[in-house]
């Protein structure tokens, strides 16, 4: 049976907000027209139907059609900023070492300091967006950003350039957090599944074209020549939100305590079992994700013997099995079958192709070749593409009154789980792949366990079928 967004069951496990939390959740639609969005608010499925149902006229469905893709992009330009900030600076390390005299060590810390600036940034805006709407703290974050970058092309030390790329990362921060509130205040149960399933979309072409664009850069300017780039970006995007990006979250629906109050929203959140447990779920994931990433450039190129073009092509074949998953998970099975049971499919699929890299790397099967090994990690990435978006749309489900909150615990989650795991895949030296296959399936087995422990799916799908 279809799981609906908007059952009695998941209505009544919605946490308490607590006092100055605002009023009860109310319909996306609603706290939409409330805030004076209905431009905004065609783009939600709720409202689409409801548009439907009283006959909206030809010209109303294309300007509906017309906003939500608006939104869409803007939502997605968002997500794919951080990655770009990453991303393309790495063809760059080498060149910025030389060009500022530091050593390798130090140059890397500039990569260190934007990842802690992304997920220490969210637990600020966060808050903020709860308190004051989506749109300031969003622009403010986008103009932060903007001037940080255009300081880090001209940075003339390498400490400089680490305060400033921490800004960045702080700044870039608002991007990630307030874009999953802002689906949060849009959408509700599968329609906003389906909408984190099309940022994976967008989102994830951006690793794969990032060192891209920045390896063309290199080509006719230098290193400084990517932070210029980055800037233009970050201008056009605080344009693009600026007139296209409306207020979501209604002034009736916003916390008016300070830092004590946010502080309040968060461990209520935190209390929440179910949403404790989506988010370590979602956060054990993302450190499969994160073990990929930090091991497989080694793996695939100097114990497979790749070549560094077969292992960009192979990263790539990666990435797309992800967001292709993501698209089908999107238009094939988020309506069709319980987001519970996708879910629970996705996480089983990581489990198995991290058992069988496992058992490949200890050479259970003899001498396998760099072929078997891309094929799981191929299967293992494609998973991916069910797990996140689920997860995060499940987390979300139930924090209608504090969205901005709630999305920062996620992000910020991931982000710290992922950089404890990562650094864990080079423990036993160059020459094994073990490293990296051990800890996959750890954390994939830990999200299966926090999954069943905490989410605890089957209670929900009796009270559902029991009409409670």
């Amino acid at each position: 049976m279809p799981e609906s967004g908007g059952s009695r069951a998941q209505r009544e496990h919605i946490p308490n907000p607590g006092p100055g939390a605002g009023p009860p959740p109310t319909l996306p639609a609603q706290a939409i027209r409330a805030a004076g969005a209905d431009t905004v608010s065609g783009a939600a499925g709720a409202v689409g139907a409801a548009e439907a149902a009283a006959g909206p006229t030809a010209q109303a469905l294309r300007t509906a059609r017309r906003t939500g893709f608006l939104v869409t992009m803007v939502l997605g330009g968002l997500t794919a900023l951080p990655p770009l900030s990453m991303d393309m600076y790495l063809p760059a390390l080498p060149a910025v070492t030389d060009s500022l005299s530091a050593p390798a060590a130090t140059i890397q810390l500039t990569l260190t300091a934007c990842l802690a600036g992304m997920a220490l940034g969210q637990l600020v805006v966060g808050p903020m967006s709860d308190r004051w709407g989506r749109r300031k703290p969003l622009l403010l974050g986008m103009v932060v950003y903007v001037a940080a970058t255009a300081i880090c092309a001209l940075a003339p030390t390498a400490e400089l350039l680490i305060g400033f790329r921490l800004l960045q990362g702080l700044a870039g921060a608002a991007g990630i957090v307030i874009a999953r509130a802002v689906v949060r205040d849009l959408y509700d149960g599968v329609e906003m599944a389906r909408f984190f399933s099309t940022l994976m979309l967008i989102s994830g072409v951006a690793p794969i074209i990032a060192p891209l664009i920045g390896g063309q850069v290199m080509r006719f300017t230098d290193w400084r020549g990517i932070f210029v780039v980055l800037t233009g970006i970050g201008v056009l995007l605080t344009l693009v939100v600026w007139k296209w990006l409306h207020e979501t979250l209604p002034p009736g629906s916003r916390h008016t305590g300070g830092v004590g109050d946010a502080l309040r929203t968060m461990r209520g959140l935190l209390a929440d079992r179910v949403f404790t447990g989506y988010m370590i779920t979602g956060g054990l994931a993302f450190a499969v994700l994160f073990a990929y990433i930090a091991a497989s450039p080694f793996v695939v190129q100097e114990i497979y013997g790749a070549s560094p073009q077969t292992f960009s092509l192979l990263f790539g074949l990666n990435s797309i099995g992800l967001i292709a998953v993501g698209q089908i998970n999107g238009k094939l099975l988020v309506g069709r079958f319980r987001l519970d049971k996708v879910l629970g499919f996705g996480l089983a699929v990581i489990v198995l192709a991290a058992l069988a890299l496992l058992l490949m790397t200890l050479g259970v099967f003899g001498e396998v070749g760099l072929v078997p090994i891309a094929a799981g990690l191929f299967v293992l990435m494609s998973a991916m593409g069910v797990a996140m978006p689920n997860t995060n749309a499940q987390a979300l489900m139930r924090t209608k009154h504090a969205a901005g909150s709630a999305s920062a615990l996620l992000g910020t989650s991931s982000f710290l789980i992922g950089a404890i795991a990562s650094p864990l895949v080079g423990i036993a030296g160059e020459d094994t792949a073990v490293p990296m296959a051990v800890v996959q399936l750890v954390c994939a087995v830990a999200a299966v366990g926090c999954f069943l422990a905490l989410c605890r799916p089957w209670q929900r799908a009796g009270r559902e079928a029991a009409g409670l």
